[in-house]
């Protein structure tokens, strides 16, 4: 029961208008911790419940301050501004019962009103990096006396490039507290440097290995001859399994706008979302597939993290992601709170090693997977090797140390011309004539 927790009685209360009975693995371990003071690095899957396991303390320790509001007391910062709109909205509902103001700065959005919102001083800000480092630069933002800072998804934020602007971040709070930094996968030793540079003792906590980070989700891979054919098996299974709402995950912008194009000719309700779409565009492809207005989200990487929708129970990797943590976070789409979803992957030839790679990462064997309507003729590689991946004739690299051995074999030692022989001109027609020594100066 969350009563067991220290939380103010506001806050109890508003978890319990939230039916928040039972808290999750996560939620059990950092909530004391975090409640405690202390600085946190913690592993969870998504759909764990990570976001109340750092916002309830984070609004416990403002929820009783008898300061006037003056400033911006704690900092979320995110890598997409789909997941922080999706925090922000968290925030709001845990912070009912209480005065804790809350706002949000991303990118995509009007940056006067931002900057007006500023002025207004919220206690906890929400928000992606870049965009903050905006504000901070255009003197719109004041961190001085934030308390509190939490990092979510920070392995994606490194993926994304803002490692220096989250360092440059937590360095403009001097005065803070406390430190929580929480992620999906393990990360690498990048995310390492990040720890050891802004958490201080932090305590660890591992809610879940990498292999256990998707146990409710059932995970096929279907080989394909060529992406045309890829195209068939997504009609197929769109068409075919039992599903709420799917999302295919494309490589690139150009191959999802592709996929999207020929549902719609197909008269499936589909929207696409990538880097390329305005705000407007992205807002409304997420709600009109929350509101069940679209039942095929085609997405690149921008919505592995931190979409969190409803019924969504089918995810199709068209292209197989480059890590076996991106890999994590997009299947990481379904399968949330306990209940099952489905990941297929498409794997054609080129494909096949960077899937073997992953299964060794999750320490996992996927199911394959035959639909005879659909089949082709790639069935995956002739020989492989003990690591699963294709065992391929290697040519032989000539050594340039030793350069070519066939050539030197065919060459003969060249003789070396007698004092008084003539010269064989350029073409090897007539002899040239032997100079006289010039003369030696005096």
């Amino acid at each position: 029961m969350f009563s067991q927790f220290a939380l103010h009685e506001r806050l109890l209360k508003a978890v319990a208008e939230l039916n928040f009975v039972e808290p999750t693995p996560v939620q059990a371990a950092a909530i004391p911790l975090a409640l405690q003071g202390r600085d946190l690095r913690v592993t969870a899957k998504t759909g764990s419940g990570k976001t109340a396991a750092f916002m309830l303390p984070v609004l416990n320790r403002l929820v009783d301050l008898k300061q006037k509001r003056v400033e911006i007391r704690a900092l979320v910062l995110l890598p997409t501004r789909e997941l922080a709109q999706q925090t922000l909205k968290e925030i709001e509902r845990f912070a009912q019962f209480t005065f804790i103001k809350s706002g949000i700065i991303t990118g995509g959005e009007d940056f006067k009103e931002q900057a007006a919102m500023l002025r207004k001083v919220p206690d906890i800000l929400v928000g992606t990096p870049g965009r903050m480092l905006e504000h901070l630069n255009a003197g719109n933002l004041k961190l001085e006396h934030v308390q509190v800072i939490v990092l979510d998804e920070a392995d994606r934020m490194l993926d994304m490039g803002f490692s220096e602007d989250v360092e440059r971040l937590c360095g403009e709070c001097p005065n803070r507290e406390q430190t929580l930094l929480f992620s999906a996968t393990t990360g690498g030793a990048g995310l390492r440097d990040m720890i050891a540079k802004v958490l201080k003792d932090p305590e660890h906590l591992m809610l879940n290995t990498v292999s256990q980070l998707n146990d409710g989700t059932r995970q096929q891979i279907i080989t394909a001859d060529h992406n045309q054919h890829k195209e068939q098996i997504v009609q197929w299974l769109l068409a075919n399994e039992t599903y709420q709402k799917a999302i295919i995950f494309t490589n690139t912008r150009v191959m999802a706008d592709r996929i999207y194009g020929h549902l719609v000719a197909k008269d499936f309700k589909a929207f696409v979302l990538h880097g390329d779409k305005d705000q407007k565009d992205r807002k409304l492809a997420i709600e009109r597939l929350k509101q069940g207005g679209a039942k095929v989200l085609v997405a690149t990487d921008v919505a592995a993290r931190g979409l969190d929708v409803d019924g969504l129970d089918l995810v199709i990797n068209f292209d197989m992601p480059r890590s076996g943590d991106e890999y994590v976070h997009r299947i990481g789409r379904t399968g949330r709170a306990g209940n099952e979803g489905l990941a297929v992957s498409l794997i054609c030839h080129g494909d096949w090693n960077l899937m073997s790679s992953i299964e060794r990462y999750l320490k996992q064997s996927f199911e394959r997977r035959v639909i005879k309507e659909v089949k082709g003729t790639y069935s995956g590689p002739k020989k492989v090797k003990a690591s699963g991946k294709a065992a391929g004739v290697k040519k032989k690299k000539a050594d340039p140390k030793k350069g070519d051995k066939k050539v030197a074999a065919k060459r003969k030692p060249t003789a070396k011309p007698k004092p008084n022989a003539p010269l064989a001109s350029a073409d090897g027609l007539a002899p040239l004539k032997r100079r006289k020594p010039a003369p030696a100066a005096e």
